[in-house]
Formats: structure tokens, C-alpha cells, sequence
């Protein structure tokens, strides 16, 4: 029987003012293998109520073959997540990527990766997060006509990313409820003009530019209220000279610096601020999308 497993980048989403289109990899990884089998679904490697025909890999996994006219087989799942679950740092584009290819590879490579993202992003509904995970690095996209249009930027090599994982979730779903449904043309236009100004300080690697562009007024204003003592914690990474944001709709949080030693200066000083238990998770960007690491 055929054998693969698939390595995906965890990614964060929106980078501040780029909501829904800005994504970036990180060396934050999910394996997943895909092995088929004579009949049936075994899924191992995650909580037993993900175990159903309902997990996103799998779910991907049919999508895919249903576009290549394949038939569907039976197959088990093995899932390897260092991506935590619901922390704003791509956990299901992860498993929707790594079906998608998976199939793909199985039954020959017939679809090319903006295939693949196309089938993914039908199921996300945005591609923030996909297109950094199949094309690794910085990326913009877009959904033109109902298909995906992504780019990739270039980016500054001595940029250090430091997650802030807290020991809660937030949901997706729940943190867009929070959100409005129109905006005044004043924010929008600000975040026309930061997000334009994130992309040129990554590249360039101004950390001051990037600290003052990656503000913004679409989404983090109201995310910010379901996180406790988000505005304490900002304030002290503030303090670091580091550029700080929501990673995806969060809850974790993302610092982003050209300074060494950032893990170290924050440790003590956010215990002091904060009852929450923050995980510090340094990373830097995986300019290598989702990728094959075994196949037989």
C-alpha cells in the first residue's frame, strides 16, 4: 500500500493591518501521514472527537480525489502537531494543506499547487493562511472571482519571530462574531496605507517602521477584548522596541524583531503582568511551504 507523510509550516495571519491577506510560514511544523488501506478510516495521532470523517485533513483528502475523479479508498491518518489547536497559528489550514497534497501525491501529483489551493481555500473561505503554508515565506492574497490569487514578498534574513501562546483558545469562528460589518472610510484607508508599509518594512528590515505600521483598526480593536491583559502585554513589548500583533484572530500573540535575547528580557516581566500562563515559543520564517518528508 501506499504510503506519505506531509510537513506543514504553521502560519500567522494578517501581520496587523493586513487582515485576511497578509500570511507568513513559521518553523512551527504539523506532520501527517497518509497510508491506504484496503477499506475504511483510522484516524490516530489526535483527540478521539477529531478521529471522525470530520477531521479537516481527511475532509481535504476527499475533496481533493472528488476534483481528480479519483476513487476513494480506504485510508488511515496519522497526525504529528507541534501547531497548537485554536491559537491564531494556522492549525487548520495545516490539516486542509496537508490532505489536499497528500492526495495529490498519492495518485500521482495531477493537480499543481495553486490547484490545491484552490480546493483548500473552497473549505477555509480565505487564504491568509494557505498560501503561506503550500508557498512558504511572506505572501499577500486575494480571492478573485471565487480563486485564490496569492503573491510572495521579499523579506529582511534577520527577523526574529517570539509567539506568546497562552494556555486558552479562541476560536475562529468566534473571534470574527466579534468583529463589525462596516467600517468608517477613515480606517480604512489607514489600513490601506499601514499594510502597504508593513510589506516595505519587512523588507527592508526597519524595525522602528514596523513597529508604527503594524497598527491597525479593522480587527485587532475588537479581538483584543476576549484576551486578558493584552493591553498590559503590549505595552511591555512596546518597551522591547519590538513590532507586536495579534497572530491570526489570536489569542496568541506575535513579537517580531531584529534584537537577540527578546525570549530572555520578557520572561520575568510577563509573569509579573499577567496570570495567564504564556508559553514562549521563539520561531523564525520557513521559506519552504507544505512539503513531502517520507513516501513509500
Amino acid at each position: 500500500m501506499k504510503r506519505v507523510t506531509i510537513r506543514v509550516p504553521a502560519t500567522t495571519a494578517n501581520l496587523g493591518p493586513g487582515f485576511d491577506a497578509f500570511g507568513c510560514a513559521l518553523s512551527l511544523y504539523t506532520d501527517v501521514t497518509f497510508e491506504e488501506t484496503d477499506a475504511g478510516l483510522e484516524i490516530t495521532g489526535c483527540d478521539e472527537e477529531y478521529t471522525g470523517p470530520d477531521n479537516l485533513a481527511y475532509v481535504s483528502y476527499c475533496a481533493a480525489l472528488a476534483t481528480m475523479s479519483e476513487e476513494l479508498r480506504g485510508i488511515k491518518i496519522h497526525i504529528e502537531a507541534q501547531i497548537p489547536v485554536c491559537r491564531g497559528l494556522g492549525s487548520s489550514a495545516a490539516l486542509l494543506v496537508a490532505g489536499a497534497m497528500g492526495a495529490n501525491v498519492l495518485r500521482g501529483n495531477k493537480l499543481s499547487t495553486q490547484g490545491l489551493l484552490n480546493i483548500t481555500n473552497a473549505m477555509e473561505g480565505h487564504p491568509d493562511n494557505l498560501a503561506p503554508a503550500f508557498y512558504g515565506g511572506l505572501t499577500a492574497s486575494m480571492v478573485d472571482n471565487g480563486l485564490p490569487v496569492c503573491v510572495n514578498f521579499p523579506l529582511h534574513p534577520d527577523w526574529e519571530f517570539l509567539a506568546l501562546v497562552p494556555d486558552f483558545d479562541l476560536p475562529t469562528t468566534v473571534a470574527r462574531q466579534a468583529l463589525p460589518t462596516e467600517y468608517d472610510r477613515a480606517d480604512a484607508v489607514y489600513n490601506i496605507a499601514h499594510g502597504a508599509l508593513v510589506l516595505k518594512a519587512l523588507e527592508l528590515g526597519d524595525e522602528k517602521l514596523l513597529r508604527n505600521a503594524m497598527q491597525d483598526r479593522i480587527h485587532q480593536p475588537y479581538r483584543k477584548k476576549m484576551i486578558p491583559d493584552y493591553d498590559k502585554i503590549e505595552s511591555l513589548i512596546r518597551t522591547t522596541g519590538a513590532a507586536f500583533c495579534l497572530s491570526g484572530a489570536g489569542p496568541t500573540l506575535l513579537c517580531i524583531t531584529r534584537n537577540p535575547g527578546l525570549e530572555e528580557k520578557l520572561a520575568r516581566k510577563l509573569h509579573d503582568i499577567t496570570e495567564a500562563n504564556w508559553q514562549m515559543i521563539p520561531l523564525h520564517v520557513e521559506f519552504e511551504g507544505a512539503r513531502v518528508i517520507s513516501q513509500e
